[in-house]
């Protein structure tokens, strides 16, 4: 259940923090904190009070982007492999190489661009599509 709470809250401030009216929040905060400086005399604890609520909003933000950005990409991942499956010509050795390191990765690549041709055939076939739009 927990899980779910989390889940939708994250979901719904990451959506929420990247709308103009987050922006325009954060920039009404700052604009209110440095125009109260010579009321405070720009004192340290004036100083402080912004330092201690950009910290505590950035650390908590991290948590909360990072899982929904974790669950966007299982998604997405999700997506593909389901495409690989229904391919009847699709390789599905393909499915779950999320899971490698990144050196097995690497070479992976590597063997896929070698079946794909040389250079310049990748380059003939990314100039035809450009050409395309």
């Amino acid at each position: 259940m927990f899980d779910r709470i989390f889940a939708a809250l994250s979901h719904r401030v990451a959506n929420w923090a990247g709308q103009p009216a987050a922006f325009i929040l954060a920039l009404a905060t700052v604009i209110i904190w440095v125009t109260t400086g010579p009321l405070f005399h720009y004192s340290d604890t004036w100083q402080l009070v912004i330092n201690t609520g950009t910290t505590i909003v950035t650390f908590l933000m991290v948590f909360l982007i990072q899982n929904a950005q974790n669950r966007d990409g299982s998604a997405i991942q999700a997506k593909l492999d389901e495409l690989i499956r229904a391919i009847d010509a699709a390789r599905n050795d393909f499915i779950g190489i999320e899971h490698l390191t990144e050196a097995e990765l690497q070479r992976i690549k590597a063997v896929l661009e070698k079946e794909c041709g040389d250079d310049e055939t990748h380059r003939l076939a990314i100039e035809r599509l450009i050409a395309r739009r």
